[in-house]
């Protein structure tokens, strides 16, 4: 076990509770009392719901003010703070309703207001709204749009774009006047709207996007009638309601999808076509700096080749800009690193750049338009995570890196030659970055395992500008409340790999005593469990409050330790992922303060499916497993995910079957509790129904929690939430005990 230094700060030494100490400390009394102290534990990250405004040399951001919500701004330069929005007072327009909103967006011109307001959802970051345009400079406030299920102000502040039935519509703000843009939508047409797969998978919600001039909106359209149809309902009221849905599942057919662009002002219509023949994707659309050019990312089904074309909007001319292919998948975006898009096209360059791990590692490289390489611009057996910021007067790029550690991000700043590299952070942790577009100054939201949060700003030289938040409140709980830091682990498996974890222990660990251990696990690939951070779980505080161990791993298949290590999962998931979870029960037996006999895993989602495959493929390791939301079957889950680390169907029919818990079902000896929803859209429940069969036929017997209208993960409101954790845990008493009174460890 690697131990972790004690760190000092501005602030001082932050003392974290000895064994001994939280004997003395207040402990929760029961797990609502915990979850509600991860706030406690968290802190506070500084100005909420942050905007960069006027190019970046502003940031705007909420608080709860004496008259309410409300909206400023604030100058980083000056310091000077500024109100721009309070609900205090104001209407929804023509009526006497006090005006309230969900959420809302800057436009580009930094000088309105976009309100979203009365939602309700469809899918998981999409659902209709009214939207309202609010002018900061006379203060009016106009409905722009009503029932619409995406809308954005155009750059130049004068159209109001939104879809809306399928449909892609344009409100003059002036007077009022809308003017409909697309036809022919109908129940499995779409244009400017995503399906279900290309939204969940692909990362957005909104299918259309404006010209930087204002004149054009480029646009998705999906035609879904191929899809088949998968079923829910909550078995509400005496006649259940079903929702149907469209969801390709591996070898069915796809979304058809193209690429329009529309004239604003005259009507007119082009068709984008790259050429591709078959089934494809279109994942991502760019505006690109030269004028009335689109640049078009087209993705083959096996995700395996990436061709990039540049087209003239007016005319519909192509030119292939350049092709990638990898021997496993090519990603476009990073869901679990918060990475809209791995290509970026900044505002007058006539270069693009690429986060690509066609080294073995993933880096920076920089392009012209003709697709021609300039520069690998960040090399090295580390990743970039993200580019925060790029500065095409200067030619300096700001990006978050493993280079310290694949446990921290740290900020650095490089040319674009690739000369002049530079850190910015320099404190040990994780550090969250948001940079304002004009890359002059940036938020830091940065923690290690032994330092609560810190809020900072900074401008983009290195120089630190304001202390926002330092959370001494956590220091002053930490004072009287028992807590147990988050410690960080290597070792090696047995095949060789050196694998980093983390180890939560009860506050009143004695070395002398063995412990039963929780695996807590996610494991899918690209992601990542293990940082350099400090713990705020009310959920593992409690449970090793509790008498557990709670243990956490970067498996092989999670991103940020090359692409070897992390792109080894393909075509087999399952594989690699349960040899390390079994690897580490072994090594944690190994340690003479856990009792080997007693070692639980628990996972949602893909940690669900990691439970139940590791369960089966090593069943004398754990001794009981908790299954929340699992998949069961990669041929019952999406295609553009399951097909992305699984390959095509029947290229890899192999693969599928030895990645599929039902025919292992039977192999499963350790006491088992699975959990599921019947709204879930992301992990049907047919994956769950499929393994009680298997399980029945094979004579194994599990618990089973259903929570009908609960959606993915299962709970569905507070109380349902506190009801899974209260069954989990007490599931885990029964199979694995929570006492730390047995016999003394063998000295």
């Amino acid at each position: 076990m690697r131990p972790r230094p004690i760190c000092f700060t501005a602030l001082g030494l932050v003392l974290l509770a000895s064994p001994s100490q939280a004997q003395d400390k207040k402990t929760f009394a029961n797990v609502m009392e915990a979850m509600q102290a991860s706030g406690a534990m968290a802190g506070r990250s500084g100005p909420r719901s942050v905007n960069w405004i006027d190019g970046g040399n502003r940031y705007s951001y909420t608080t709860r003010g004496a008259d309410g919500e409300e909206i400023r701004a604030s100058d980083p330069a000056t310091g000077q703070d500024t109100l721009l929005f309070s609900a205090k007072g104001v209407s929804f327009p023509d009526t006497a309703a006090p005006f309230t909103y969900q959420s809302f967006q800057f436009a580009q011109d930094s000088r309105h207001l976009v309100f979203q307001t009365r939602f309700k959802q469809i899918y998981r970051r999409s659902g209709t709204s009214d939207y309202f345009v609010y002018s900061l400079s006379d203060q009016s406030m106009q409905l722009a749009a009503r029932g619409a299920q995406t809308g954005e102000l155009s750059p130049n502040g004068a159209l109001f774009g939104y879809e809306l039935g399928g449909d892609l519509y344009v409100r003059d703000l002036a007077t009022d006047h809308d003017q409909r843009l697309t036809t022919g939508a109908t129940e499995t047409l779409f244009n400017g709207r995503f399906d279900w797969v290309y939204e969940e998978e692909f990362g957005m919600a909104q299918a259309w996007n404006w010209s930087p001039d204002s004149r054009h909106m480029a646009y998705w359209q999906v035609d879904a009638s191929a899809e088949p149809f998968v079923q829910l309902t909550d078995y509400a009221g005496l006649h259940p309601e079903w929702d149907t849905l469209r969801i390709p599942q591996p070898g069915d057919s796809n979304p058809k999808v193209r690429i329009g662009v529309v004239n604003v002002a005259s009507g007119a219509q082009v068709w984008l076509d790259t050429g591709a023949e078959g089934e494809f994707y279109i994942p991502r659309i760019y505006w690109t700096s030269a004028a009335d050019t689109l640049a078009v990312l087209e993705l083959n089904r096996k995700q395996n080749t990436l061709r990039l074309f540049f087209f003239n909007v007016n005319d519909a001319g192509k030119r292939l800009v350049r092709t990638w292919t990898s021997d496993t998948w090519l990603d476009v975006y990073d869901f679990y690193a918060g990475i809209q898009d791995m290509m970026t096209f900044p505002a007058g360059s006539r270069e693009f750049f690429w986060i690509s791990d066609q080294d073995g590692w993933q880096h920076i490289y920089r392009y012209d338009y003709s697709g021609t390489l300039i520069k690998q611009v960040t090399s090295g057996e580390w990743t970039v995570t993200r580019i925060e910021g790029i500065d095409p007067a200067r030619k300096l790029l700001y990006y978050s890196s493993t280079e310290v550690s694949p446990l921290q991000r740290q900020l650095s700043v490089v040319g674009f030659d690739g000369k002049g590299k530079r850190r910015l952070t320099t404190t040990a942790g994780t550090h969250a970055i948001d940079m304002g577009p004009n890359a002059r100054y940036y938020i830091d939201r940065w923690s290690s395992t032994t330092q609560p949060k810190q809020v900072e700003l900074w401008a983009a030289g290195g120089r630190k500008l304001q202390t926002l938040e330092d959370n001494a409140s956590v220091s002053t709980w930490l004072e009287t409340h028992a807590y147990s830091p988050v410690e960080l682990f290597q070792f090696t498996t047995s095949d060789g790999q050196l694998l980093d974890g983390s180890m939560i222990k009860p506050p009143d660990f004695d070395p002398g005593r063995t412990y039963p251990v929780i695996l807590a696990i996610y494991g899918g690939p690209g992601s990542q469990q293990v940082y350099d951070r400090f713990g705020a779980s009310g959920v593992d505080q409690w449970r090793a409050q509790q008498g557990y161990i709670v243990v956490g791993l970067n498996n092989r298949g999670s991103n940020n330790y090359g692409r070897a290590f992390m792109k080894q999962v393909y075509q087999y998931l399952g594989k690699y992922e349960a040899l390390d979870f079994a690897e580490t029960a072994r090594w944690l037996a190994r340690q003479p303060y856990v009792d080997g006999g007693r070692i639980a895993i628990d996972g949602t989602s893909y940690g669900g499916y990691s439970v139940l495959y590791t369960m089966a493929a090593y069943p004398d390791v754990f001794a009981s497993g908790v299954a929340n939301s699992a998949v069961t079957d990669w041929r019952l889950y999406d295609t553009i995910y399951a097909e992305r680390y699984m390959d095509v169907l029947p290229d890899n029919a192999a693969g599928y079957d030895s990645a599929s818990v039902l025919p292992r079902a039977g192999r499963i000896t350790g006491k088992l509790l699975v959990i599921h929803s019947m709204m879930d859209d992301n992990v049907h429940p047919v994956n769950t129904m499929q393994l009680l069969t298997a399980l029945t036929d094979a004579g194994v017997d599990a618990e089973l929690r259903i929570y009908p209208p609960g959606r993915h993960g299962a709970a569905y409101n507070f109380a349902s939430f506190r009801m899974i954790l209260d069954v989990s845990d007490g599931f885990l008493r029964r199979t694995i005990g929570s006492d730390a009174t047995r016999a003394p460890a063998t000295p």
